[in-house]
């Protein structure tokens, strides 16, 4: 199965951020699946990034999660990203703009 037809993730990095969406067509189990990747890989790392739902509600049809480091923790931010997107089974992110 190519899961990235279902959890689009796009990663965005600069000087001192990170950021990684994962945006998913309405569905509670991909929201629930991705909330207990990102707590399995912060307790793993021991990392922890901010966390945003970018959804006003969750009736909208495309919803995102995303994933955010600032500061001196972003150095970090590439292995916990490759680990979340593993644990997901995404084996691409692509490139656009978050």
């Amino acid at each position: 199965m190519d899961r990235c037809d279902e959890i689009v993730a796009n990663v965005k990095m600069e000087e001192c951020y990170a950021g990684l969406s994962l945006v998913y067509v309405n569905n509670p189990g991909i929201r629930e699946e991705i909330e207990a990747a990102v707590k399995k890989v912060k307790k793993k790392t021991g990392l922890k990034p901010e966390c945003f739902d970018n959804s006003k509600e969750h009736t909208e049809a495309k919803q995102s999660v995303y994933i955010e480091f600032s500061d001196e923790v972003q150095r970090d931010s590439g292995a916990f990203f490759e680990l979340l997107l593993r644990e997901l089974n995404i084996d691409k992110c692509v490139n656009e703009t978050i």
